[in-house]
């Protein structure tokens, strides 16, 4: 344990993942998944296989909110990782680009 007690940063992500774990509960999330589609890719997955993705990752300052979470292919969701959404797009582009 840290001799100086606990970072704010390791609370505000135990708080904001916490949150995260209710939202997966709530009926507007289960909607979310029976539409079975990745919001980044498009492709359709079945809503069991989909994952929560934060827009803008808690690790980075985002938090557990509607408006911050997306259902996501798991291949997406790992190859995002801790992107910001700039940078998710400016990895696509490179993908399509080739750049």
């Amino acid at each position: 344990m840290d001799p100086y007690g606990f970072f704010p940063e390791d609370d505000d992500l135990k708080r904001e993942r916490r949150k995260a774990r209710e939202l997966r509960q709530s009926q507007w999330w289960k909607r979310r998944l029976a539409k079975g589609l990745c919001h980044y890719c498009g492709r359709p997955v079945a809503p069991a296989e989909l994952t929560m993705d934060h827009i803008v990752p808690i690790a980075r300052g985002g938090r557990s909110t509607k408006g911050n979470v997306v259902p996501a292919c798991k291949a997406c969701n790992n190859q995002k990782k801790l992107l910001l959404p700039m940078e998710w797009d400016a990895y696509l582009n490179t993908l399509r680009h080739g750049h």
